[in-house]
Order: structure tokens, then sequence, then C-alpha cells
């Protein structure tokens, strides 16, 4: 398919990872964590650039090695507490302004998400660009076996149902289907992004990937799981 779109990847890796310290370049599976996905977007034909924005020389070393560019150090919001979307906004605007980087579709890819595919990366781009390039698309997968519809909020000594109409349903397959937001993957166009400074506008929509393929590995947790998944992967495609 040709698309008329200079499409790039922003990769948001900032340095001081606490939970796991060095996280966006810590050994997942052989590599470090932040080269699967560069590998990933790069061999993506509808992509243009693949960027990292990063406070760390460490991680600039790896992603420069591993393909990506970073044409400049993140010095806002490198803390723990701004949206990560905020530090890809300022990447487009500092392409924009220093290197005349004009993109018209952003790809945010999170580092820590290291078991997308380029196939699930590329078929989200598809339905972002089928739906007239006006919506953000974010990755999303169905929940599994703790359905939020059950969620019971603690008070005091008490429980209390967060949903009590879904009692009412004895199965869980009668219940109205659920998308949880995963970071995996976040697409925007470049003016709506920057306008909103964030990739949550108006009018998002969800796209549906498996959660086998956007674990966010957070803690350490989250690698055993990412790990396992991996390995079952390997498994089965040998």
């Amino acid at each position: 398919m040709d698309i008329d779109l200079n499409i790039i990847a922003i990769i948001p890796a900032r340095g001081g990872s606490k939970r796991i310290p060095n996280k966006n370049i810590i050994n997942f599976c052989g590599k470090p964590m932040i080269s699967w996905c560069i590998e990933e977007l790069l061999s993506i034909k509808e992509i243009n650039s693949v960027y990292v924005s990063t406070d760390s020389p460490e991680i600039a070393l790896v992603a420069k090695k591993y393909g990506a560019i970073v044409p400049f150090y993140r010095t806002d919001f490198a803390d723990d507490y701004s949206p990560v979307s905020l530090a890809t906004v300022s990447m487009v605007t500092n392409l924009r302004k220093k290197l005349m980087v004009k993109a018209d579709v952003v790809i945010q890819v999170m580092p820590n998400c290291p078991l997308i595919k380029a196939k699930d990366i590329r078929a989200q781009l598809m339905n972002f660009i089928k739906l007239g390039v006006n919506n953000s698309v974010l990755s999303s997968c169905k929940y599994g076996m703790f359905n939020p519809y059950w969620a019971h909020v603690i008070k005091g000594t008490s429980n209390e149902r967060l949903f009590p109409e879904a009692f009412k349903l004895s199965r869980s397959q009668d219940l109205p289907k659920l998308l949880c937001p995963s970071g995996a993957v976040w697409i925007s166009e470049s003016k709506k992004l920057l306008e909103s400074e964030t990739f949550y506008s108006s009018d998002y929509v969800l796209f549906e990937h498996k959660w086998e393929s956007v674990v966010d590995i957070d803690d350490l947790s989250d690698l055993k799981l990412a790990t396992a998944v991996h390995h079952l992967n390997s498994a089965n495609e040998n």
C-alpha cells in the first residue's frame, strides 16, 4: 500500500527507572529491552523514521546501535510525574524547530512493551489510516480472568460492589465486552497531538490486540510474565 504521509515513530525512553533499574536497556531474552521495538518499527515500510526520546547517554548509545535516531537529548518531561505523551509532543516540536521534520502521523511505542510485533503495529496503523487519519488510535486488549465488573470498593471493614448491576448476570460471558487501554502503541495525527498534547483526543478509538502482545513491563512480576510469554511464543514458532 502506497501512503503519501510522513509517518514517524517515537520511543520515549527516559533513564532513572526505579522499580527496575535501567529497565529500558536491561537484558530481555538476549537483547536490550528497547531493541525489540526498534527492530520491529524499522521493519515497517510505511514508517519513515524511528526516533528515541531519552535523557540518558546509555539508552541513546543502545538505541543508535540498533538503528534508531537520537537527534538530541530530552531536557523536558524526564521526571516521574509528567505524562509520557508530553515527552513525545516535545520531541515532535523540537524535530520541527531544529531539524525541519514535519510529520503527518506520530506513532508512540513504549520500550517496556517488547512483545509487540511489526504486524500488530502495522495493523493498528492501517486501521488508523482507514478511519481517515482523524481519530487517535490506542492499543488495547480484552480483559481476561480479572474482570472489572466483579470489582469491589473497600470501605472501612466492608466491601461495596462497584458495578452492582453486573451481579444480576450470573455468567461472565453474558457481560458486555470490555477493553483495557495499553500503552504499547499510540497513534495520532501530528497536528492533533500538538494541539491537545495527548493521544487521548476527544474522538480516540481503541484497537484490540492479543494481551500477549501488549504486556507492559513495570515491575519484576511483569518482567517474569513477559519472559514466559516470549519463551512460549518462541516454542510455538518452532
